[in-house]
């Protein structure tokens, strides 16, 4: 097992780890590459991780801990604003070029682990995303018992949908279909929660650019 290591210098490396398989991928990757690309020893790397499963798990978390403090810090993430722009923000953040690469990192994991090529976290991770988007969704007056339904619809299809922009690149296809999924989320909100729906987004078959262009 690895020896105890510092929090902060943990959290470094696993960052400059990220940037590392953002650009590499996962298929090659072996901790004596990645010591040299970062110019450290092995030595280095497994004083924090005992093996290359254990620095997987702890880059998958590290990832879903980034992720979970940007949207703890979106406009309207205190229930001012509605969840289907919560969602369009996401889907514009996610396909900045400087953060696609991340993206695709992601997409390359949960496509492993559903393959069955790869344990650890993601199970957990995932359940652990569905149930902080059900969490906005409660704060927006949606009872419990349907906040985790309409949250795992939710992240499920979202998740659909950029893989389906990673595989064609037809963006303003799946752009008009993700506004559709705001402007529904909103109105299942607005269903379990007695509150009138907010519209912020275009309506289905005009996709949020063109209505800004």
């Amino acid at each position: 097992m690895a020896r105890t290591a510092d929090p902060r210098r943990r959290a470094e490396l696993l960052d400059q780890i990220i940037d590392y398989l953002a650009a590499h991928g996962l298929s090659a990757l072996s901790l004596r590459p990645l010591a040299e690309h970062l110019g450290r020893s092995t030595r280095v790397l497994t004083h924090h991780f005992a093996d290359k499963e254990e620095l997987l798990s702890a880059t998958l978390e590290r990832l879903d801990e980034r992720h979970r403090a940007w949207l703890r810090a979106l406009p309207g993430r205190d229930g001012s604003g509605s969840v289907g722009a919560i969602i369009r923000r996401t889907w514009e953040w996610q396909l900045r070029e400087e953060n696609l690469p991340i993206v695709r990192l992601v997409h390359e994991i949960e496509g492993l682990a559903a393959g069955g090529r790869l344990v650890g976290h993601v199970p957990r991770l995932r359940a652990d995303r569905s149930a902080l988007v059900a969490a906005f969704l409660r704060e927006r007056g949606v009872p419990e018992a349907d906040a985790l339904d309409i949250s795992t619809l939710t992240s499920s299809t979202y998740t659909g949908l950029m893989s389906d922009y990673l595989i064609t690149g037809d963006r303003e296809r799946v752009e008009t279909a993700l506004d559709r999924l705001a402007i529904l989320v909103d109105e299942w909100i607005a269903a379990c929660s007695g509150r009138p729906a907010e519209r912020s987004l275009p309506g289905p078959g005009v996709t949020s650019a063109e209505a800004a262009g």
